[in-house]
């Protein structure tokens, strides 16, 4: 009986040696059939190619874990999703709940688009200086006062000019003599003294002296300014009032420096004021004042207006519409346009969910639609809604932007140029007759024939008779000669 049980116990016992040998000599196999595990991963079917932390999206690592720089996991970035297709793919759940749209880069008709403010201002261009031409005392002013609006001819101030009386009663004198020559010379003594003919003919008629004299306004306008009162006296030369004319008006705009190529002199703009609804007022830029505006950044493009019925009036407020001619132009939606400082981008919608960000350059906007200078084609889809969420996940993505020559505008094919050789015949202003050879890839035998020139300067320093290579090709227009040189041995 102790020897069947010592018998069993043995056989249990090589068992458990057996399974643990099994066991190891497994173990071994597996290890030298390289079943370890590796470091690249799988979650799911998705192939992980790396980990990362959304913060600092440019460092990789081959293990998850903690981030390094921040206090937060590291995130998986899944084999499809960079390297093999360009932009960042957003779930199309999540850009339904956005309410994401989009617009297609397209050519349309762009104007000036160029608005801006101005105040209305005298016209400096139209003043008269009122001086008397000889000493005289202010009698009276007719009660004028600056800033009173007056007509052509109105009266100023009546001066009294005793030098003149003497000369007048001298002149009178000499008439009645029925010297004429004398009489002349007396009569230009009063010329010189600087009496108008008015005041002359006036004596002559009523044959009395006339010492006190009216100075009129020379323009219609508003007195500036009146620097005489009655009992004073006054020097010749001396300014007594200035009138400023109201015919026209100046109405100084401040333009931003980036638009002012667009603020050029004889460029036809409308103002609109506040003063009067609903009316426009045509006028000119006469000028571009010389000097910046520091604080503000703008240039002064001073507009004359024609001003009917005095009814425009220094101070006034306007808004100036720059017109042009309207012209085709690459747009899309301002909206589209994401203004860093430092350039401009907008966000593509690409195939397949995915979006990327391109830099462009823009150029004028107007009505809602910006000019696109370089960095898209026609037909690209730009998002005009929701696109500064999308460039903050390209941007925690590390997404590069795509650059502006990324995406060059489509470009007309170059026209095929030919090459011959022949004698000049004869030279025009824009054209010259060829006598030339056989142009075999056009199957031409030789032929005198006439060319445009495409540069007017291209025959300059040819005469007739000289052997030339040249080269042209085929516009809609005709032959056209690009470049001529003279042949060697000439």
């Amino acid at each position: 009986m102790k020897l069947e049980l010592s018998s069993r116990k043995q056989l249990t016992l090589a068992a458990a040696v057996l399974a643990l040998v099994a066991g190891g000599a497994g173990y071994g196999i597996a290890s030298l059939g390289g079943d370890e595990p590796t470091t690249e991963a799988t979650q799911g079917d998705r192939k992980v190619l790396y980990w990362y932390d959304p913060m600092v999206p440019g460092q990789h690592f081959d293990k998850p874990g903690k981030s390094p720089f921040m206090d937060m996991e590291l995130v998986p970035k899944y084999a499809g999703e960079a390297g093999d297709e360009a932009g960042v793919r957003i779930d199309p759940a999540l850009v339904q709940n956005l309410g994401l749209r989009t617009a297609e880069a397209h050519r349309g008709t762009l104007g000036s688009g160029l608005t801006v403010t101005g105040t209305i201002g005298y016209n400096e261009r139209d003043i008269a200086i009122v001086q008397p031409r000889a000493s005289g005392f202010v009698q009276g002013t007719y009660n004028r006062a600056p800033d009173d609006v007056i007509g052509a001819g109105a009266p100023l101030v009546d001066l009294l000019i005793p030098d003149w009386g003497g000369a007048q009663e001298e002149y009178l004198a000499v008439r009645r003599t029925g010297d004429q020559a004398l009489a002349s010379a007396a009569r230009q003594r009063l010329v010189l003294l600087g009496m108008p003919p008015s005041t002359i003919a006036a004596v002559e008629r009523s044959g009395r002296p006339r010492t006190v004299i009216t100075i009129a306004s020379p323009i219609a306008g508003t007195i500036k300014s009146l620097a005489v009162r009655p009992g004073m006296s006054v020097m010749a030369g001396q300014t007594l009032a200035e009138v400023n004319g109201l015919g026209t008006v100046w109405l100084d705009a401040a333009v931003p420096e980036a638009m002012a190529a667009q603020a050029r002199p004889g460029r036809p703009v409308t103002a609109i004021l506040t003063a009067f609804p609903g009316e426009t007022f045509p006028g000119l830029v006469r000028a571009i004042l010389p000097q910046a505006q520091t604080e503000s950044r703008t240039i002064t493009a001073r507009i004359e207006l024609a001003n009917r019925g005095g009814r425009l009036r220094p101070g006034m407020f306007a808004t100036v519409n720059f017109a042009g001619a309207p012209r085709s132009a690459l747009l899309v939606p301002s909206e589209a346009v994401i203004r860093t400082g430092k350039r401009a981008l907008v966000m593509l919608a690409l195939d397949k969910g995915r979006y990327q960000p391109a830099e462009v350059k823009t150029g004028l906007e107007a009505d809602g639609q910006t000019e696109i200078l370089a960095g898209l084609s026609e037909g690209e889809k730009v998002i005009t809604s929701g696109q500064f969420l999308i460039d903050s996940e390209a941007s925690l993505s590390g997404m590069d932007v795509r650059p502006i020559g990324g995406a060059p505008p489509p470009q007309a094919a170059k026209p095929k140029t030919y090459t011959a050789s022949g004698r000049i015949e004869k030279i025009a202003r824009d054209s010259v007759t060829l006598n030339h050879g056989p142009v075999a890839a056009l199957n031409w035998p030789s032929m005198t024939m006439r060319f445009r020139l495409a540069d007017l300067a291209a025959a300059r320093g040819f005469k007739v008779g000289d052997r030339v290579r040249f080269t042209f090709d085929q516009p809609p227009e005709g032959p056209t000669v690009r470049s001529m040189t003279r042949e060697t041995g000439q």
